[in-house]
């Protein structure tokens, strides 16, 4: 298989005689011939070949180029550097998930009580603290690190086998390899996390909250209402976060085609990289916002009102019109394109150090 990936010369045509390859000329400094006219004579050669020769010539030549350009991700390394990219990137943004969280839930029966993003965090920090904004972290964090692993352990493993000879892939199959993806995330990590996240949030903003830390309220949802408790609004986390990968993964696939344009090995800056996730971010936001805000309601403590998903977004619409499906856009889109951002340019830095230290090709 190794034989495959390296570079050859027409000189080693899969048909050439041992002693045709003693005559190939050489690439030495001393070999007779200047690397232009090396390149010359290899096209002419090339093009002399039967047409089958030709094609095999030209396959291993793309092999080749792959060796040089956008490796592989073998998945453990995908799971490892997603994971370490999900547990900083939620340290960084937690506060604007809160905030987010926050507004969803303030609905208007009760009446509202935030008047907007700024008056939420002013009353959280005069009654909690600035240590307010940051409650609910652990059960996000303890999510977060899997969830981040799950989806790129899962997208480099279904898209490995998509990707063409030099490593590249194209952006319909990156829009399904991100759908897969997310809703593999959804259904192993994030349905359950996301469920005790906004019951401990909810929970801490009534008169008298129950759950004296993140343990202490799994353990007493669990008891109350089973492991079925902590699968609320499956179907929609499935959609939410199907749709979420799949938008992310293809606009940023999209733009990484884009600009590395015919050359696999032109390397991507950090900033480049981050400009390109905060992008893939903001679209994912304005795409699925409603349900996000859906998926929200059916996690809420309040959520045996609803019959079902689809039934919880009849109500919302019926009852708080449809402007109420983009609840919580601006702080969720600043969260999410730095997140999208942050987590694109760590995983990509650490997959590149660890290519350093464990060889998979």
């Amino acid at each position: 298989m190794s034989s495959l990936l390296k570079p050859f010369s027409v000189c080693e045509g899969p048909c050439e005689s041992r002693g045709a390859r003693r005559g190939c000329p050489s690439s030495g400094p001393h070999g007779g011939q200047t690397p232009s006219s090396q390149r010359l004579a290899a096209a002419a050669a090339l093009s002399s070949l039967p047409e089958h020769q030709r094609t095999y010539a030209a396959r291993r030549n793309l092999a080749a180029a792959a060796v040089g350009g956008r490796k592989i991700t073998h998945p453990g390394k995908a799971i490892l550097a997603g994971g370490l990219a999900g547990g900083i990137e939620i340290c960084i943004t937690f506060p604007t998930e809160y905030v987010k969280t926050q507004l969803q839930l303030d609905e208007r029966a009760n009446p509202p009580r935030y008047r907007g993003i700024g008056d939420c965090v002013k009353l959280t920090v005069q009654d909690h603290g600035l240590r307010g904004l940051y409650r609910g972290l652990s059960s996000l964090l303890y999510g977060s690190i899997p969830k981040s692993a799950v989806r790129f352990g899962t997208f480099e493993m279904l898209s490995n086998p998509m990707r063409d000879a030099t490593g590249r892939l194209d952006n319909t199959r990156s829009l399904l390899c991100g759908l897969g993806a997310g809703i593999a995330e959804a259904i192993v990590v994030v349905c359950p996390m996301e469920t005790l996240k906004v019951k401990l949030i909810h929970d801490q903003c009534s008169l008298n909250p129950r759950y004296r830390g993140f343990f202490h309220g799994v353990s007493e949802i669990i008891r109350e209402q089973g492991v079925r408790g902590t699968y609320q609004g499956l179907t929609a986390t499935v959609l939410k976060q199907g749709t979420n990968q799949a938008i992310r993964f293809y606009v940023m696939n999209a733009l990484r085609n884009w600009y590395k344009g015919d050359d696999p090995r032109k390397e991507m800056h950090p900033i480049v990289t981050a400009m390109f996730g905060a992008t893939a971010g903001a679209a994912s936001v304005f795409g699925n916002t409603p349900l996000d805000v859906v998926k929200t309601r059916m996690q809420g403590l309040e959520a045996h009102r609803y019959k079902s998903t689809a039934d919880c977004a009849f109500q919302i619409l019926k009852h708080e019109g449809p402007q109420a499906f983009y609840k919580g856009t601006v702080p969720r889109l600043g969260r999410v394109c730095l997140d999208v951002a942050i987590v694109f340019v760590i995983y990509e830095e650490v997959v590149k150090l660890l290519n350093n230290v464990w060889h998979t090709q």
